[in-house]
């Protein structure tokens, strides 16, 4: 079977039948971060990401804003699980061909954003490479009872998203902001029900939730927080490197957030029961069952 025709999640869906993990894995494969043991009161927190010219940037863009890319989605994998970054190691495939100013701009870009969070950049590898390859693998700590996973979403929680979504790849997916700061706050004031970043598009990403919590969710076209830069609302719906939060409250909560809450976050629907499956109602008042989908390797 082609890659083509399994497509990106069913690859990962064969290899986590394969994994086994011991005691010390309080979560393994299906969240936007590892959650292992660490002491009393902290588990740690352990994710990679990798990012390929061609396909997350290309060399017309700015070296600086690629390197910051690099290390801010790991940064905004550990927001989604509501920790704090901690240290990190970067791996860089690099063709004989580029020019070593552009190596070291990617570089402060990594520097800048890793500063930024105080996260320590402690090693890394170089290899030759036919494109730009650059590979962080991230470590971080969460409080276990500020721990922020996508199976945690319950029928009647309001469904918020941080931030106006699509048209990322006109600019807003090399200049990000990680929402650490949205989700500490988030997990020191509210009981989050389930979270996750927006990698690949808000119904992608939503299905994430609803296949590991188990439940179903309808979403409002009316509500959804659409950006300046998409070019329509499937952009905003599938366009994906938004790296905004996507979470869960339950009612009381949500009603607290909307109130009072210290940033802006936007209610977009609510959890429904798992044999309702994922439902989107437009503008007109229209409902259809939808899929999730959104952006994927293959």
């Amino acid at each position: 079977m082609k890659l083509s025709k399994l497509g990106e999640f069913g690859l990962i869906g064969r290899f986590r039948k394969e994994i086994r993990t011991d005691r010390s894995v309080i979560r393994g494969s299906g969240d936007d971060c590892a959650v292992l043991t660490f002491d009393r009161y902290n588990y740690q927190l352990f994710t990679c990401d990798m990012i390929v010219e061609n396909v997350d940037f290309t060399r017309k863009d700015d070296p600086f804003l690629i390197g910051r890319k690099a290390v801010a989605v790991s940064l905004s994998d550990i927001a989604s699980c509501c920790g704090v970054s901690k240290h990190c190691v970067i791996s860089l495939g690099l063709p004989q061909n580029v020019d070593f100013r552009f190596v070291q701009q990617m570089f402060k870009g990594m520097l800048s954003v890793a500063n930024s969070f105080k996260c320590n950049i402690v090693g890394g590898d170089i290899s030759r490479c036919e494109k730009i390859v650059i590979d962080v693998s991230m470590l971080g700590l969460v409080e276990k009872k500020k721990l922020a996973l996508r199976s945690g979403a319950k029928a009647k929680d309001i469904i918020f998203v941080s931030g106006k979504l699509g048209g990322s790849i006109r600019g807003k997916h090399l200049k990000f902001t990680p929402r650490l700061k949205e989700a500490q706050y988030l997990a020191d004031n509210y009981r989050i029900g389930a979270m996750i970043d927006i990698s690949d598009g808000l119904l992608q990403d939503l299905g994430h939730i609803t296949d590991e919590s188990r439940v179903g969710a309808v979403l409002f076209e009316k509500l959804i927080p659409v950006s300046k830069d998409a070019v329509n609302l499937q952009d905003a719906l599938t366009g994906g490197e938004d790296f905004e939060l996507l979470f869960t409250l339950p009612v009381h909560e949500a009603k607290k957030l909307i109130k009072t809450g210290k940033f802006k976050f936007w209610p977009v629907g609510e959890i429904l029961e798992k044999k309702e499956g994922i439902i989107f109602v437009d503008k007109f008042n229209k409902v259809e069952k939808v899929r999730p989908c959104g952006f994927s390797h293959f």
